[in-house]
């Protein structure tokens, strides 16, 4: 298949591993400690299985998760069926509950590829937003035409998070890469309805962002922030005075393909229609090269005051750069920004490799109180093989803003290498995410089981009770 368009699907998958570190992949066959064992307070509860069987993706795989909540409602949607020649999946599917994480159905999107009704090869990238002005849920994702040679970016709309109708373009002219999605939900805010989007352009990197004021029906041309640098695998936060905040990875055009990038953040505080050039977060954080794994970039959220949260794996704190731990930084405005600080997980001198953060903070609470959950991947030891590598899961919270951090508790794990799909690289997603929904905090992940003969078993799942509240 054309080479651009499989890149189209995966570059920023592997974002800090191909950009914040010019380091080859890791080896070796060091002795793993024995990881920590699951937590026993926490059961998993298992959200959607692939039962398509199209024979061009690898059944059954479920990943890379967003999540929104309004009021007792939470929704939460994935990528289905991975591709086996190219990124992206057979579908999107979603999960809803509207009883605050208590009981949970799930389902598929249709008309969005052929396996599903719809004309594109692949679909991939999605996240979630909920326009309380509009009263309508819409996910936006891209769609993929091999054929064609271009993705199209657009928006699906639900009033009841159960139903969804056909898609509608946002834009399908700068081939568009790792979108994100948020909307104003604030009364008093100027912009009370705005829902934009972010995404970059394939192989450049030039940044767009567009806003729609009809609840995702029509969408405005897209527009690029001051200045001359490029990035992209921004997450949208919609600050309650109207102010949005993406942070994101930015670089020069010249480094684009290379890095380093910057952790940086762009503000609009017009209702979209303006955004100021990127500020710098973190400048170049060095990152440690995660073996055969396709690790996520940073995560962000934002508290009931509008102070947006960012994690990034980084590996500065260690001697050596031996391996990532999760750095933390917020921003009252999106500009000036609290030095990175380290979560600490575990002790410097340990072996393992952290990465792929979900970070929610709860909107119910705020500034030296706000509650934050974060989950996250990790290696046990970082210098490991495709026959030793064991993938874990676990999550922190905090009760005061990110100043301390509870004790580590493992959800999953270990997973062999051979339980997860390979897509240039074993692959849970791009990104994760943590929500919040009636002050309670649940994360939604992939897990991977054990095959059954070459049919894998990777879902999605989150907890029977909140991991955090």
């Amino acid at each position: 298949m054309d080479g651009r368009l499989k890149f189209a699907i995966w570059r920023f998958a592997n974002f800090l591993l191909l950009t914040l570190t010019l380091l080859p992949s890791c080896g070796g066959g060091m002795q793993q400690p024995p990881p920590p064992p699951p937590s026993q307070n926490f059961s998993l509860v298992k959200l959607s299985t692939d039962k398509l069987t199209n024979p061009d993706s690898m059944h059954a795989t479920e990943l890379e998760t967003s999540a929104a909540s309004f009021h007792s409602t939470i929704v939460t949607s994935f990528e289905i069926a991975r591709k086996n020649s190219h990124g992206g999946g057979a579908d999107i599917g979603f999960a809803i509950s509207t009883d605050a994480g208590s009981t949970w159905t799930s389902r598929y999107l249709s008309g969005l590829t052929t396996v599903r009704g719809g004309s594109a090869s692949a679909t991939g990238n999605a996240s979630i937003a909920y326009d309380a002005k509009h009263g309508v849920w819409i996910i936006e994702t891209l769609l993929v035409h091999l054929g064609l040679n271009f993705n199209t970016l657009v928006v699906v709309r639900s009033s009841d998070g159960m139903n969804w109708g056909s898609p509608i373009t946002v834009d399908a002219t700068t081939q568009a890469d790792k979108p994100w999605i948020a909307c104003d939900n604030t009364v008093t805010s100027s912009f009370y309805g705005h829902c934009y989007v972010q995404w970059d352009t394939v192989n450049i990197g030039t940044l767009h962002f567009s806003t729609s004021t009809d609840g995702g029906l029509t969408w405005g041309a897209p527009v690029q922030p001051s200045g001359s640098l490029v990035g992209g695998n921004g997450q949208v936060q919609v600050q309650p005075n109207g102010t949005v905040v993406v942070p994101m990875g930015t670089t020069s055009p010249a480094t684009f393909l290379t890095g380093p990038f910057t952790i940086s953040s762009v503000v609009s505080t017009d209702g979209g229609a303006s955004w100021n050039a990127p500020v710098t977060i973190s400048a170049a954080p060095p990152a440690h090269s995660v073996f055969d794994f396709r690790t996520g970039a940073s995560s962000s959220g934002h508290d009931g005051a509008g102070n947006v949260y960012v994690v990034w794996p980084d590996c500065s704190f260690r001697s050596g750069c031996t391996s990532n731990d999760l750095v933390f930084s917020k921003s009252a405005d999106g500009v000036a920004w609290s030095a990175p600080a380290r979560i600490p997980i575990d002790a410097v001198t340990s072996t393992v490799d952290h990465f792929t953060p979900g970070l929610a903070a709860d909107s119910k609470t705020s500034g030296n109180t706000a509650h934050l959950l974060l989950t996250y991947y990790s290696y046990a030891q970082a210098n490991c093989t495709d026959a030793t590598c064991q993938l874990n899961l676990g999550f922190v919270t905090s009760t005061d803003g990110g100043d301390t951090w509870s004790k580590a508790q493992m959800l999953a794990g270990p997973m062999s290498l051979s339980w997860i799909p390979e897509s240039d690289g074993r692959d849970v997603g791009d990104y994760n995410s943590s929500c919040y929904v009636d002050g309670k905090g649940f994360g939604f992940f992939p897990i991977a089981h054990a095959n059954t003969g070459t049919t894998l078993d990777q879902a999605i799942y989150t907890t029977a009770t909140p991991l955090a509240q």
